[in-house]
């Protein structure tokens, strides 16, 4: 299939299709990537993209979206995804892809999950590994391809930097590491409300990690790690989770919750409704995938990953979905 038919083929998926395909991918998906995998879909989404490429001059509306951080997928085509462990295995998915649309080869389906499966399969044999390690970063890949076209896609070096011990990990160990509360002691019993928990937030950094106590707000614990993390990240003015408001208004400290989403305080209403105001999630559920580390509080040892970006996107996506509904109907 040539790269302009499958650009043809690509731009047929909106982002309410890609959400279908990521939530069908899921069972297929190893758990240790089955969370990570829609929470970059959440950090990177489709409609956005596209909204933004029908403006000629992007400066006044990221002012008026207040938009801050790396937004832009075409600036960090092999980094964006670090996050997930099938990252190590990104080299291969990309270049299956990038394979596939310089051959004449017809696919042998058109269903958008079946092909990502196919292209995952065919990765994971070069890695030597389960194909559930690769559907994950697989669909990360094309979605990738989808929103940077074809040559920047093909172009960028595929590097994967990550420590040897980082490497040497298992799926499992990373899935018990995410699940392990820390030991309180002897007595911790008696610790109640003064037990402390690790929060993590690059499983990429054996020293990105602070203290909570428990039922501390993640931003609050965060602010007392004083180290420099501005370096990293110039939104952060106070420890690793940039934020400016803590009061759910600015929506500057969204992460995402690899492990331990279950040990977060349930969303109350206000949460709730500025995650749907910034346009970073629509749900139902008490414990979601995507937070406002300003309002949730921790009870034990958690997973978060911080997104490179922040802004209030919701009102602007929505208006433009419905314009695009409008032209279609």
């Amino acid at each position: 299939m040539s790269d302009e038919l499958f650009e043809a083929y690509l731009n047929q998926f909106d982002d309410a299709a890609w959400t279908r395909v990521v939530d069908g991918l899921l069972k297929h998906i190893h758990p240790v990537d089955r969370t990570a995998t829609p929470i970059w879909f959440a950090f990177f989404p489709l409609a956005l993209h596209q909204a933004f490429e029908e403006v000629d001059d992007r400066a006044p509306l990221l002012k008026k979206l207040q938009i801050l951080g790396r937004y832009r997928l075409a600036d960090q085509i092999d980094s964006s995804h670090g996050f997930l462990y099938g990252h190590r295995y990104w080299l291969d998915a990309k270049r299956v892809i990038v394979e596939r649309e310089r051959s004449s080869r017809s696919p042998r389906t058109l269903d958008l999950i079946d092909q990502i499966l196919e292209l995952a399969a065919e990765a994971a044999v070069t890695s030597h590994v389960d194909r559930s390690l690769l559907a994950g970063i697989t669909a990360v890949a094309l979605m990738t391809r989808r929103q940077v076209g074809f040559d920047a896609f093909a172009a960028s070096p595929g590097l994967v930097t990550l420590d040897a011990s980082i490497l040497r990990r298992t799926p499992e160990q990373v899935l018990a590491a995410r699940a392990r509360d820390d030991g309180q002691g002897l007595f911790g019993f008696l610790k109640g409300d003064k037990k402390t928990w690790t929060v993590t937030f690059s499983e990429q950094d054996e020293t990105a990690r602070f203290p909570l106590i428990h039922s501390q707000h993640l931003t609050t614990a965060a602010g007392a790690d004083t180290r420099d993390h501005r370096t990293r990240d110039p939104r952060c003015s106070e420890g690793p989770i940039p934020v400016e408001c803590r009061t759910a208004t600015c929506g500057t400290c969204w992460i995402g919750v690899l492990g331990g989403a279950e040990k977060l305080s349930p969303l109350d209403d206000l949460e709730r409704k500025r995650l749907r105001e910034f346009g970073y999630l629509d749900t139902d559920e008490d414990r979601p995938i995507i937070r406002l580390s300003c309002m949730a509080q921790a009870y034990g040892a958690i997973s978060i990953v911080i997104p490179p970006w922040n802004g209030i996107v919701g009102k602007f996506v929505k208006t433009w979905k419905d314009r695009q509904a409008a032209l279609a109907g």
